[in-house]
């Protein structure tokens, strides 16, 4: 009994221990939780702070990868849409997001303001809905960043949230369950969402469509607008991007040159780089280093 016992409490110590480290040093316990939205899809929850692999992540009342919003406007606002590059996700520290970065540039001219509304695999309808829910924050300039899978992005859906361990609606209670969840315990398909990402019809051109909306909502602010949109790794070097990719970048060219919407395309960029592949975290998500080159080159491109 009594070896049963010292068994038993090493065993609690050694789970105790275990679920400490896994708390302090990878922030496991305390994930970013998202909310449904039945417009936008869903947003993160909005006044949320934590550490993942100790890089820190900070969420504002707005749902936003940025600290409060200024009640009084700083000489000049941006605001960033994107999806999961814009965010910058959980390997990126706040202050290496490009939203951060941009901001400790401009900040050197003038007080500068860069807000970050963004969220995993957001597309142009979810980021023209918030638009339309929250507005434009009186900002000056709102840059749109997209990359390529974004031109064939499906309408938002709240599907994910909750049922998906990538958006969770609730925190964990302990660090040691997070991880099980997230490694061992195998995802439950959701049959509703892969029927929504068949959706049918001309994607690009409905994503194409709520550009247009977004640069009319920016115009009707008298703001500024630039359209960013960076490549997929498989995209860099040579064969190139495929068929459907390349229309469909055409599309996206002839359309910004009819609407006259100031636009940058990285692949050319990404491509003349002596080690484009050193720019990217994964096949599509861009490290500290490729963040710092996409701020570059929006800052060489003046506002």
């Amino acid at each position: 009994m009594k070896l049963f016992l010292l068994i038993l409490g090493g065993v609690v110590v050694a789970l105790v221990l275990l679920e400490i480290g896994l708390r302090s040093l990878f922030g496991f316990g305390n994930p970013l939780t998202y909310v449904a939205d039945d417009q936008i899809g869903y947003l993160l929850a909005p006044n949320q702070r934590t550490r993942r692999f100790g890089n820190l992540i900070e969420i504002n009342e707005y749902s936003m990868r940025s600290g409060a919003v200024a009640q009084t406007p700083p000489t000049r606002r941006v605001l960033m849409l994107g999806d999961s590059i814009v965010n910058g996700g959980w390997w990126t520290d706040q202050a290496n997001t490009i939203s951060s970065l941009l901001m400790a540039s401009l900040s050197q001219q003038q007080p500068t303001e860069v807000l970050n509304a963004s969220a995993n695999s957001w597309g142009p309808r979810n980021e023209l809905a918030y638009l339309k829910k929250y507005g434009t924050f009186q900002a000056q300039i709102l840059v749109l960043l997209i990359n390529t899978d974004d031109l064939f992005a499906t309408a938002p859906t709240s599907l994910p949230v909750g049922r998906d361990r990538n958006y969770p609606n609730q925190k964990p209670a302990l660090g040691l369950i997070e991880v099980w969840q997230r490694y061992v315990q195998k995802q439950q398909p959701i049959p509703e969402l892969a029927a929504l990402q068949k959706e049918a019809g001309d994607r690009v051109g409905v994503n194409l469509e709520a550009i247009a909306q977004i640069q009319a909502l920016t115009r009707q602010n008298q703001s500024k607008f630039l359209l960013v949109m960076t490549p997929l790794l498989r995209e860099l070097g040579e064969p190139g991007p495929r068929d459907y990719e390349i229309t469909a970048r055409q599309r996206l060219k002839d359309f910004t040159q009819a609407q006259q919407i100031a636009y940058i395309d990285f692949l050319p960029i990404f491509n003349a780089n002596t080690n484009p592949q050193a720019l990217y975290q994964d096949h599509i998500h861009l490290n500290l280093q490729g963040n710092q080159l996409v701020t570059r080159t929006i800052l060489d491109f003046g506002f």
